[in-house]
């Protein structure tokens, strides 16, 4: 069996740290509305990964988390004027029915951020402890500067990025790279902390709940969209390497956006497509083979001519 390693950017013979076993981690959403026809490749694109290890013998753990917490739920909450438990619970019921639609295998565990608020503020306490982090006013963040292989997984130096960033005015970062592991929160849902009333920093859950959920800081393989390299998972990877010093993942797969012809398909951007809906119109099984009709790792085109 070979991978594409995204960290080493080579195809490298896939070598398990436990012999017989995978342990295998993907990005979940986001929950605060529904999954676009984009969201479902990473679905269809690890569930087929999984099978392939099991056709090879391999017994698989497979774990995706939900991020039900952000200031995009929040923000729902308060328009709809409904608890956020509410509008998260829908559309994680809405994301498990497209994952059923697409036959896909059940998941051996669905991790929610809520779920993990002990474990998450604790990890974030060790990096302050231990220098990688610090706090201001309430708001919590990684130093960048702390960690000397930041830019490892997206092949990025730190002052090159530093040339691009954005500078703010009046920022209390001490390093405009530097992100967010808790945010003060003065609407919506919060949890008490050694700071102060806030919630979690996206960046810092995942790495978490992949402590949490395997029982160790590595694990075998580390999946999600291309689009998560960087910042999100170059992110995860140095507060892994300064808090628990040790990689991640020893693999990490991405795989590639599917697009329009006008471009990357985004909430933000007002150009999806419910996956639902376009299940509902073409059938799961044509769905499942159009996301897998390229390689994984290539952009693929969404269109009625496709």
């Amino acid at each position: 069996m070979k991978i594409y390693n995204s960290y080493t950017l080579k195809t490298e013979e896939f070598k398990p740290i436990v012999e017989g076993e995978v342990s295998m981690y993907v990005c979940g959403p986001t929950v605060y509305n529904h999954a676009h026809i984009g969201n479902a490749r990473p679905i269809v694109v690890f569930d087929t990964l999984r099978r392939v290890f099991e056709q090879e013998g391999y017994k698989v753990r497979f774990v995706s988390n939900f991020t039900d917490v952000d200031d995009k739920i929040i923000n729902k909450a308060i328009e709809e004027n409904a608890p956020e438990t509410v509008i998260a619970q829908r559309y994680i019921d809405a994301y498990n029915d497209v994952r059923k639609s697409l036959n896909v295998i059940p998941l051996d565990a669905t991790p929610r951020v809520t779920e993990t608020m002990d474990e998450i503020i604790d990890f974030i306490d060790g990096l302050v402890k231990s220098g990688n982090a610090y706090e201001e006013n309430g708001d919590v963040y990684f130093a960048v500067d702390s960690d000397d292989k930041y830019g490892e997984l997206s092949h990025q130096r730190t002052d090159d990025l530093m040339a691009g960033a954005r500078i703010e005015e009046n920022d209390q970062k001490h390093n405009p790279l530097d992100f967010a592991l808790w945010k003060k929160t003065e609407k919506g849902i919060k949890w008490d902390s050694p700071w102060g009333p806030g919630r979690p920093g996206w960046h810092t859950e995942c790495v978490v709940m992949i402590g949490k959920e395997f029982n160790k800081p590595l694990i075998d393989i580390h999946g999600g969209g291309k689009d998560l390299k960087f910042p999100h998972h170059e992110n995860e990877v140095a507060q892994a390497e300064c808090h628990n010093h040790t990689h991640l993942a020893n693999y990490w797969i991405h795989n590639g956006m599917l697009e329009t012809k006008g471009g990357k398909m985004s909430k933000s951007l007002g150009n999806t497509m419910w996956a639902k809906d376009v299940i509902a119109e073409h059938g799961s099984n044509l769905i499942r083979w159009f996301l897998l009709s390229a390689r994984y790792r290539d952009s693929l085109i969404y269109d009625d001519e496709t």
